[in-house]
């Protein structure tokens, strides 16, 4: 094992221990705090791994704007620090389904890649990215910006159907 796979270990340990912290904290505001250390970790990772460009983006889109965009939430929403995160009884079948959800994910990316090396060839270029993007990935690229939408959509209908009862 050489210095850069310590190193993105060590940055690995610390995304998965600083999400669970994410998860079970119960201030919100230092939920998001542990987010924003998750995240910053996983874009270490990237760098590790010569992805540079999504490393960038990993910081600038999610540690930038949507941490930032989910504190002003919690502030212009009134909720203060000290405003605790409502725990439900279905925290432990979410915890089960998350964990049959990562096994799952680590056992496809084993079986896709098991054993295979990254070498010689840059990923996560934005000419690399950009390229894969409109070529081979365009469909699927297209299919998930509409189940984006749809998901925006569906949540201005809830958030809006709460607000007349």
């Amino acid at each position: 094992m050489n210095g850069t796979e310590v190193v993105f270990a060590l940055l690995s340990v610390v995304a998965v221990g600083s999400a669970v912290l994410a998860m079970t904290c119960r201030q919100l505001v230092h939920a998001a705090l542990w987010l924003v250390v998750t995240l910053g970790a996983v874009a270490g990772c990237f760098v590790l791994m010569t992805a540079e460009f999504v490393a960038w983006v990993q910081v600038l889109v999610y540690v930038g704007s949507v941490v930032v965009l989910v504190i002003f939430a919690l502030m212009l929403t009134r909720q203060g620090a000290g405003t605790t995160a409502e725990v439900t009884g279905n925290r432990w079948i979410a915890a089960v389904l998350g964990l049959v959800a990562a096994v799952g994910l680590g056992a496809t990316m084993i079986a896709g890649f098991g054993g295979q090396r990254i070498e010689g060839r840059r990923i996560g270029t934005a000419a690399s990215i950009g390229e894969a993007l409109f070529t081979d990935w365009v469909l699927p690229f297209e299919i998930l910006s509409g189940v984006l939408l749809a998901a925006l959509v569906g949540a201005i209908v809830i958030a809006r159907s709460g607000s007349n009862r």
